[in-house]
Parts: C-alpha cells; sequence; structure tokens
C-alpha cells in the first residue's frame, strides 16, 4: 500500500495538517516538530503527490502550451527550450494542438475551464488570437512566442528580429554579386511574412536593385509551393540568380526544382532561407540561412512565466533575440 499523508502524521503524532505545513513551508511551526515530521517522511518513504503539493500552494505547478501542430520542423526546438526550463523549475508541461480544429479548442478550453494549469505558452493556431487575448484579459498568464500578428503589446510575447534577419540575406547575396532575387513568400496575411519581405526588399531598394513584380511568388511555407514557385519563374522566362525563400522548406522544395531544371547551385543560382531548422545543414549543398534562435525563444517564454508567477510581473513589450545568419554552400561554392 502506498504510504499517505495520514500515515506520516500518525507515525509522527501530529495532524495531517501539520504535515502539510511542513512539506509546503507554510505557516509557524516549532522547529523540533518540524524536524520529527521531516524524520518520518524521510523514513517511510512518503513521496507527496505533485498536484497536492501544488493545490495546497495554490498552483498546480504546470504550465499550459497551444501550438498549431507538431508537424512544423521548428516547433520540436521552442518546446524543448521551454521544456528545459519548465523541467528545471519542476514544472510540468501540458501540450494542445489545433490539429482537429473546433474539436481541438473545446478539448482545449475545457482544461482551461478546470484551472488544469497556471500558465499558458502560445505558438499561435491561425484565428485564436483574440479568444487568447480575452483567456489573457480574465487573468490566465499568457506568454506568445514568434507571434504572427500581435502588435498592441497586449499580450507578452517573445519573438526575433524578422526584419533585420531578412535583410541581413538581402546584404549576403548583394556581397557575392547577385542582384536579381527571386523571392518566395509566405502567406501575405502572417506578419513575419511581411516583415520579413520588407527587411529583404529594402535592402535591396537602397542598393538600387528594388524586386521586381514577376520575381515576387506567393507561396505557403511547403517544399511544394517552393519549387513549384521555381517552376514557374523558369518557365515564364524571369531572370533570376539568386532565391530567397522565406522559410527553409520552401527554399529546399526550390534548391531541387533548379537542380531538376538543370541550374548549378550556387554557380547558376545562390539559395537563401530562412528558420535553420536541422535539416538546412543536411541539404544539398547546404543551405545558407537565417537562424531563429527557437530554442532560446522558447527559453525565454517559460522564464517570462514562471517569473511572473513569483510576482514579477508580465512585460508590456516584446522580448526580442536577434537571428543571426549561416553562411552554407547553397550561396558560396
Amino acid at each position: 500500500m502506498p504510504i499517505t499523508i495520514a500515515d506520516v502524521a500518525a507515525r509522527a503524532k501530529v495532524s495531517k495538517t501539520t504535515v502539510s505545513r511542513v512539506l509546503n513551508g507554510k505557516g509557524e511551526l516549532d522547529e523540533s516538530t518540524a524536524a520529527r515530521v521531516r524524520a518520518v517522511i524521510e523514513e517511510l518513504g512518503y513521496v507527496p503527490s505533485s498536484r497536492a503539493v501544488g493545490l495546497a500552494r495554490g498552483r498546480t505547478r504546470v504550465v499550459g502550451m497551444l501550438v498549431p501542430s507538431l508537424t512544423w520542423p521548428w516547433i520540436g526546438d521552442v518546446i524543448q527550450g521551454a521544456v528545459d526550463v519548465l523541467e528545471t523549475e519542476r514544472y510540468g508541461l501540458l501540450l494542445f494542438t489545433c490539429n482537429r480544429g473546433e474539436e481541438s479548442m473545446r478539448q482545449f478550453g475545457a482544461q482551461v475551464s478546470a484551472k488544469s494549469f497556471d500558465g499558458l505558452l502560445v505558438i499561435e493556431p491561425e484565428g485564436t488570437l483574440d479568444y487568447i487575448a480575452t483567456l489573457h484579459r480574465r487573468g490566465l498568464p499568457v506568454v506568445l512566442i514568434d507571434d504572427r500578428d500581435q502588435t498592441s503589446g497586449e499580450i507578452p510575447s517573445v519573438g526575433t528580429t524578422q526584419h533585420d534577419g531578412a535583410g541581413s540575406a538581402a546584404r549576403h547575396l548583394l556581397e557575392i554579386g547577385r542582384t536579381k532575387p527571386l523571392v518566395i513568400s509566405g502567406p501575405e496575411r502572417f506578419g513575419c511574412t511581411q516583415q520579413r519581405h520588407a527587411g529583404f526588399a529594402s535592402v535591396f531598394a537602397e542598393a538600387g536593385h528594388p524586386i521586381a513584380a514577376d520575381r515576387l511568388a506567393l507561396g505557403d511555407f511547403t517544399v511544394a509551393l517552393g519549387a513549384e514557385a521555381v517552376q514557374a519563374a523558369i518557365k515564364s522566362g524571369v531572370e533570376f540568380d539568386s532565391v530567397f525563400a522565406h522559410n527553409d522548406l520552401a527554399a529546399i522544395g526550390a534548391m531541387q526544382a533548379l537542380l531538376d531544371a538543370g541550374r548549378r547551385i550556387p554557380q547558376d543560382v545562390a539559395v537563401v532561407g530562412f528558420d535553420d531548422i536541422p535539416t538546412a545543414a543536411h541539404t544539398q549543398p547546404p543551405l545558407t540561412t537565417v537562424h531563429q534562435p527557437l530554442r532560446e525563444m522558447g527559453e525565454a517564454a517559460a522564464r517570462t512565466l514562471l517569473a511572473h508567477f513569483e510576482g514579477t510581473p508580465l512585460p508590456n513589450r516584446p522580448t526580442i533575440i536577434p537571428t543571426t545568419f549561416t553562411t552554407r554552400p547553397s550561396t558560396v561554392a
């Protein structure tokens, strides 16, 4: 039979409330009594229920995390960063995805109502920002990670330098003499797409090489659309000496289409991506890309939430972790 708090109380000849106070460090207790209770806990090998202890402290010691899907190649790094911090502080993680649409959100809402977690980390599933903002206004601590279009500052967030990161890609291409880039964007409605395009285009415009309309292809962050964009450009006779894709998956698709068309990388066409997912270092040739600090973003978001639990107010402006640029053979032979 498992040892219970009642067993500890009986052996130490104190009440269950006294044992609970010793476990939680609450209330003033005679030191000799507290020492006797701790000795009995050790003697019996009693392990308190983490949930029970948490509830006694007014917390579950669980953090919720809502993400669109686990299939996105960079989400794992963000989650791992958050988990590294949470586990160090002995918090658990309750993970929710939106793979099943409204049904997934109903299940998530039920856990919110049940107060199953103390706070929430969010990589925003599309169309949920208003709901998340409502939860935050009602008192649930929330921190957004890589938010797509959060500009009001209402919800604390951790992001990266999307605009500057894309600018670094543009400067690199100009430095190696590439002045006619084919740009494969992400979905227009996403804030990160708008920031990446603005950062890249502004550098080229300042250098006297504005991005022509026929060298801008709308994509959706997938390998397939990256390949289709290159195929369409080649078929229509668009001249380009480089490709800047708004994410690595689209860049990988673009590279495959270029190789299939007999174009050499980087001799004929240099290719740059964005994200630096693990696969980027292992493509043929390895992909030059803008490195997003994905794990660091997860860590920062988790630390922000845990600090709030200890009394630090949530920040009223985004926490920004800078991107870096990673040069590989897809641009420099």
